[in-house]
């Protein structure tokens, strides 16, 4: 049975972690607003949602917002325009109250009807020596239990996410530690 791969890249692989790409996925599938913080759409439509409920307030403390609720109306105005600082942290605490409400959406849609079916691609070999390539093919996974994946991507938890994931492909068989790595995975939600 295969371990998890320590020295990754040694002999020129390429590729990236399959939960980083399934990360990625689920980032984009949760992405919410497409104006950019520092346009006056985006900033508003940002504090709007972070604004409404006591959870999206309580994420702006938690990115470390510390203003005042005259400075914060002025912001909700456009009067007055946050620093580059905190319109990073305004980021930072949509997108986290963003994966936070999107989770269990996900976590619906990805569990339902038997589970999703993931395709994963290898990872890329083209500068690695022949005598140390590997023979990978395509495959295909279909995860029935998103659970653990969902939770460790809402709360930004990479080493939980990584152990989840690896806990899943596990089901490819005794060759799954060649996919620990991949070029890129892809499913739908």
């Amino acid at each position: 049975m295969p371990d998890r791969t320590h020295d990754f890249g040694h002999y020129g692989a390429q590729g990236e972690r399959g939960s980083q790409a399934a990360a990625r996925i689920l980032d984009s599938l949760a992405a919410g607003i497409a104006s950019p913080v520092t346009s006056r759409r985006g900033l508003a439509a940002r504090l709007r949602y972070l604004t409404r409920s006591d959870t999206g307030r309580n994420a702006m403390t938690e990115a470390g917002i510390t203003v005042t609720p005259r400075t914060l109306k002025a912001w909700l105005t456009g009067k007055q325009t946050p620093n580059k600082a905190n319109l990073t942290k305004i980021d930072t605490a949509y997108r986290t109250l963003r994966r936070h409400n999107v989770a269990r959406y996900l976590l619906g849609r990805l569990n339902a009807n038997g589970g999703t079916r993931v395709e994963i691609h290898p990872l890329d070999q083209t500068h690695v020596p022949t005598p140390h390539q590997r023979v990978l093919e395509y495959r295909r996974l279909n995860i029935r239990n998103w659970d653990a994946i969902i939770d460790a991507w809402a709360q930004q938890n990479t080493q939980a996410l990584d152990n989840a994931w690896i806990d899943q492909i596990v089901n490819l068989g005794s060759q799954w530690g060649k996919y620990e790595y991949v070029g890129s995975i892809g499913f739908a939600a």
